[in-house]
């Protein structure tokens, strides 16, 4: 069992600080430092990969947590499953309103807006989620 706890902890902390990490100074920092259409392309082109590492992150942990706590396991699950979700369905979708707004197409707005905002509360659930988890290693 000592095995899977290390493995449980590591891939929840990496999770964790992953997304902290990228909420926190990289995507702020790229918007203050770069123009804005720079700025959108670069955050653009990390995301999948942002997205693949919470997905194998969560997984790894998901997997490992398993024989430990079924309770702690089913919430690695689930943003792997919400990972999943906003990798393939929810960011196309507003890459693709994006596109329509630089095309000048103003009816795309209120979709790009809300999808933005529905990725950015997934985010933080996610962020808040794996946060517990982490925080039960501890207490």
């Amino acid at each position: 069992m000592t095995a899977l706890l290390v493995i449980a902890l590591f891939s929840t902390a990496l999770l964790f600080g992953g997304m902290a990490f990228f909420a926190a100074l990289i995507a702020p920092v790229v918007f203050r430092v770069l123009p804005a259409e720079m700025a959108g392309r670069f955050i653009r082109s990390v995301f999948p990969p942002y997205y693949l590492w919470v997905l194998a992150t969560s997984a790894a942990a998901c997997v490992a947590l398993f024989p430990l706590s079924k309770t702690d396991s089913g919430i690695m699950a689930a943003i792997a499953g919400l990972t999943v979700f906003l990798r393939q369905v929810l960011m196309p979708r507003i890459n693709a309103l994006s596109d329509r707004l630089k095309a000048g197409d103003a009816s795309a707005q209120r979709g790009f807006d809300t999808g933005h905002r529905l990725s950015v509360a997934a985010n933080l659930l996610q962020l808040i989620a794996a946060g517990v988890v982490l925080a039960g290693f501890v207490f």
